[in-house]
């Protein structure tokens, strides 16, 4: 269940908000104060927070700039002034929407819902874990592109990148050099399949303690190469 605070000094607006809100499933909490709002807003992990802009102890320009500070949650300022001037101050000072008094509860609720949507396909893209191949002491970053060896970042040109993380996707299978010249390269050989013997060479350079006994590409004498699991 989504959190919600309201920081709004009059009790009937703010006694209207919560009853609308608690209808749609989210649990409310109302402060009265400036101060006492942003106290809350900073102390508790609340989704999204409903604030005026005229309150006792702190306006609510303050206190968006506070919780801005400290937090990137959805910031709805709900407020009788209509100037466009008090409107591009408290966007300007992070706010994601502006509303201004009178207005439908059903509206608020409605944004309520639009701004928690948003925010949460947000933080769902950026929390979204890199797609990775591990395989004993190595770690291939495929999103980042990044290969690690036993906790330390190699640098790997694209070919060598694409062709270790074919080998690790597809381990304990022998590749012949055209199928690997033809997978990485998109082409026939023609001749051409040193190229793979060169990458092969450069790659367990970086990956392998002893390069003579290699412990992850291993050589399949007159057939190609294998990546061992």
């Amino acid at each position: 269940m989504n959190k919600i605070l309201i920081i709004e000094d009059e009790e009937a607006i703010a006694d209207l908000q919560k009853d609308y809100l608690e209808i749609n499933d989210f649990q409310v909490t109302i402060e009265n104060d400036g101060a006492k709002g942003l106290e809350e807003a900073l102390r508790t992990d609340y989704d999204l927070v409903i604030l005026d802009l005229m309150l006792p102890g702190m306006d609510g320009y303050e206190i968006c700039k506070n919780i801005r500070s400290e937090k990137d949650i959805p910031i709805i300022i709900v407020s009788a002034k209509k100037d466009d001037i008090d409107k591009v101050r408290g966007l300007g000072l992070g706010a994601d929407d502006y509303m201004t008094k009178p207005f439908s509860p059903s509206e608020l609720v409605a944004r309520v819902k639009a701004h928690l949507a948003r925010y949460e396909r947000l933080v769902s893209s950026t929390q979204r874990q890199n797609d990775m191949v591990e395989v004993r002491g190595i770690k291939i970053d495929k999103t980042a592109r990044r290969v690690y060896v036993d906790g330390e970042e190699k640098v790997f040109t694209t070919k060598e990148f694409d062709l270790l993380t074919f080998l690790a996707e597809n381990p304990n299978r022998v590749f012949t050099k055209d199928e690997l010249f033809r997978e990485i390269w998109d082409m026939e050989s023609i001749g051409d399949i040193a190229t793979v013997t060169v990458h092969i060479k450069k790659i367990r350079e970086k990956i392998e303690d002893d390069t003579s006994k290699p412990q992850y590409i291993e050589t399949i004498w007159g057939v190609g190469y294998r990546f061992k699991l």
